[in-house]
């Protein structure tokens, strides 16, 4: 399936900074955020920019799988937006405004999901919206205050890595219908009224 290929690659570009821990960066882990690893070593934003194309083309592929209405499309477009936002990261990571929209793209994310989950996932969504949002101002925190950025910068990396498995893990098993198009809650339950019928 395309899409598992793709958030599979994006997944590993986006977690190529695990590297710094194998590898001489003068980084520190600690006080410095993760984007400065793109100036200590050029596999970094490579890595990065390559998870970010896989991400952006996982988009479309989504578009087949998610519920043919706002929040499904939301969800698509959120993915797609995340590799953008990762691809300028990873040419211009300065920018204190790509991390923040690389954070809004991933909570945008987990908030669409919320809406079209079913049940059982909708809790592990709204799970992961808390967790991004919590991250997310971590991260904030840390910046303004100067210590812990690189921790927290870190951590937040985990929390949005640990949402693409978890995006990974209903994709492989919710079942794709023969249409090639995954049915929303409401479409699967129509469907299975009219077997009935």
């Amino acid at each position: 399936m395309a899409s598992i290929v793709l958030l599979g690659l994006g997944l590993a570009g986006y977690s190529a900074w695990l590297l710094e821990f194998f590898m001489q960066t003068g980084v520190s882990p600690t006080e410095q955020p993760v984007w400065e690893l793109f100036r200590a070593q050029p596999v970094f934003p490579v890595a990065t920019a390559i998870g970010g194309l896989a991400f952006f083309l996982t988009g479309p592929a989504l578009m087949r799988l998610a519920p043919a209405h706002w929040s499904g499309r939301l969800t698509s477009v959120s993915v797609s937006a995340f590799g953008i936002m990762l691809m300028v990261y990873a040419g211009v990571p300065e920018t204190v405004v790509t991390p923040n929209l690389l954070s809004a793209a991933v909570a945008v994310g987990a908030l669409s999901l919320v809406f079209w989950w079913p049940s059982g996932w909708r809790a592990c969504a709204v799970g992961c919206l808390v967790v991004v949002l919590l991250a997310w101002a971590l991260v904030v925190a840390s910046t303004l205050t100067g210590h812990w950025e690189g921790v927290f910068t870190r951590v937040q990396l985990v929390v949005h890595s640990a949402q693409v498995v978890i995006g990974g893990a209903y994709i492989v098993q919710t079942p794709v219908p023969v249409s090639g198009r995954k049915l929303s809650v409401a479409g699967a339950m129509l469907r299975s009224s009219r077997h009935r019928k």
